[in-house]
């Protein structure tokens, strides 16, 4: 079947629905809802059966709904109605919700329900839930009600307020004041509860040190105690804030008052006012944890859940410092867990667009990333995994690629390219470990394509090499498990050793010092060159600057409509 994505961007759901579609044998077009006219032209261009809506910030024109018919994806369970449906089921601690699939018409999300999905609540932020749980019952949502739509028997269901079993309501636009934080009042579950429900969008409102603040980031701090609403500690990126019965940690900040008006580690953002602070060094029972080691049954594990997988110049030294002393250890194996998020997405957009040069930033940034990669290929005495239970993108994705095995959870979206990032060439040793992994017809797909790939993709391509059904703690069970077979196997000495005799050939035919330089000749030109293609498209990603057209590589009437302009 034919199906065009009219969606307000191509985010991590969108990502999602589109590879699982096709996957399907489904043929998607994604256009990018600008204005009435663009989506009015884009379906007159693409002529689609059906219009699926995962992600939209307004009502679908009137034009295309009645003539049409449109599935908006909607966040909440049957009968909820409203713009900000995940942020009041948070703010309500409620232990589950679901993901609902109504019809559009004239009167927003009060369309006949063709699949409605349930699912458990965690306690997390909101982006955690959408890009978990919310996102694996909206893949099965979709799924059934497009089963449903080609089925042409099934009638959905009109939205009854009479009938009792349909418990959700219209629920208002979430404003500041429904989650404006008392901090004389508030517990540390309350205050958690306010930010986790505005973390990605669009954050807490909030003024100390004499500025309005909007927060974001924030995690449980079980030991720490000081007056409410006082900033009493510091650690990596983070601030400890008390509450009455005990304190928050903070990760992030934005004070839209400023140039950089985006995100940034708050100790950064309130460096001046938090200076005098005691400096807290995390571990498993206080502080904010960015990175941190354990083993168990001759495995090393490496954890780093950095915020929105992005790592900045300072995270990277640190990763590769505790990398460097988990190689020393008396282990068989190492294996890199990433976060449950993200495992990684590269260079740290912000930090470079809020630094003094963001072309010397991103130099140092990309140098970081690469020492890294380069210790990773380089580890002799030990098989490397890296193990992702998060999406990964642009340098992550190499970087994983970087040890000897990857394995994916089945699920997550894998953006293996740089070139929307203003052309982009990226680095993470990528022209070395392609070649070495997936071969030259691979390594243009990957690349050119400039497409999310489903775990399934990545395996077939070589750049994945097992894809794991379980989620959340069984993935990182089955993960443990799988890598304690590995290394008991008879054959586990002889894998370790070709593996070393596999990279020294490698050197001598084209040593690693080679690739990267010819990977950062190229960069250069990115950060330091005349076209400012990087640096506009940076800053737009940052500042979230809308996207005016739909990129053709995602479009494809529009692919269609540009060769019958050039032919005629």
């Amino acid at each position: 079947m034919r199906i065009l994505f009219l969606t307000h961007a191509f985010n991590s759901l969108t990502q999602r629905l589109f590879v699982e579609l096709q996957e399907q044998g489904h043929e998607i077009s994604v256009e990018f809802d600008i204005n009435d006219a663009v989506a009015l032209e884009a379906v007159t261009l693409y002529q689609p059966e059906l219009i699926i809506a995962p992600f939209l910030k307004r009502a679908i024109p009137d034009g295309i709904w009645r003539n049409t018919t449109c599935f908006v994806v909607h966040p909440g369970i049957r009968g909820d109605r409203g713009p900000s449906a995940l942020d009041w089921a948070i703010l309500q601690d409620l232990p589950k919700w679901g993901v609902s699939v109504l019809q559009a018409n004239a009167e927003m999300d009060a369309g006949e329900i063709w699949s409605s999905v349930e699912l458990k609540m965690r306690k997390t932020s909101k982006g955690s839930l959408y890009r978990n749980e919310v996102t694996e019952a909206a893949v099965k949502a979709i799924v059934l009600a497009v089963d449903r739509y080609t089925d042409k028997v099934f009638r959905p269901e009109p939205l009854n307020p009479d009938d009792s079993s349909i418990t959700g309501e219209w629920q208002p636009l979430m404003r500041q004041c429904d989650r404006a934080i008392d901090w004389q009042q508030d517990n540390s579950g309350e205050v958690l509860r306010k930010i986790r429900s505005a973390d990605g969008f669009p954050g807490v409102k909030d003024e100390f040190f004499g500025r309005e603040l909007f927060l974001y980031d924030a995690r449980p701090e079980p030991t720490l105690q000081g007056e409410p609403g006082e900033v009493i500690a510091r650690c990596g990126p983070a601030i400890c804030r008390a509450t009455h019965d005990g304190a928050v940690w903070i990760g992030h900040l934005k004070d839209k008052a400023t140039e950089h008006a985006f995100k940034l580690p708050a100790t950064q953002l309130v460096a001046d006012e938090v200076a005098g602070l005691p400096e807290i060094e995390a571990d498993e029972r206080s502080g904010y944890r960015e990175i941190w080691y354990e083993q168990q049954n001759g495995i090393g594990y490496l954890h780093f859940p950095f915020y929105n997988g992005a790592m900045g110049t300072r995270q990277c030294m640190a990763l590769l410092k505790a990398y460097k002393q988990a190689t020393q250890q008396d282990t068989r194996a190492i294996v890199l867990f990433g976060g449950p998020d993200y495992w990684s997405n590269g260079m740290h957009l912000n930090l470079i667009e809020a630094a003094e040069s963001a072309a010397d930033e991103s130099w140092r940034n990309i140098n970081a990333i690469d020492d890294l990669a380069l210790e990773i290929i380089n580890t002799d005495s030990h098989l490397t995994i890296a193990a992702l239970q998060g999406n990964a993108g642009a340098g992550g994705v190499f970087l994983a690629r970087a040890a000897d095995e990857v394995w994916v959870r089945q699920g997550i979206i894998l953006n293996p390219h740089y070139k929307d990032m203003g052309n982009l060439y990226g680095s993470e040793y990528w022209t070395y470990l392609l070649a070495r992994y997936v071969g030259e017809e691979h390594a243009a797909v990957i690349i050119d394509n400039r497409l999310p790939l489903s775990t399934r993709q990545a395996v077939e391509l070589q750049l994945a090499d097992r894809e794991i059904k379980q989620r959340g703690d069984e993935f990182i069970s089955q993960v443990r498990l799988l890598a304690e077979t590995v290394i008991r196997t008879p054959a586990f000495r002889e894998r370790l050793h070709y593996k070393n005799v596999r990279r020294q050939a490698d050197e001598q035919t084209k040593p690693l010092s080679r690739y990267r330089e010819e990977e950062l000749e190229q960069m250069k030109r990115n950060f330091y060159g005349f076209d400012p293609s990087y640096h506009v498209a940076r800053y737009n990603f940052v500042h979230k600057v809308p996207k005016s057209r739909t990129p053709l590589t995602i479009a494809s009437h529009r692919r269609m409509a540009s060769k019958w302009k050039r032919v005629s």
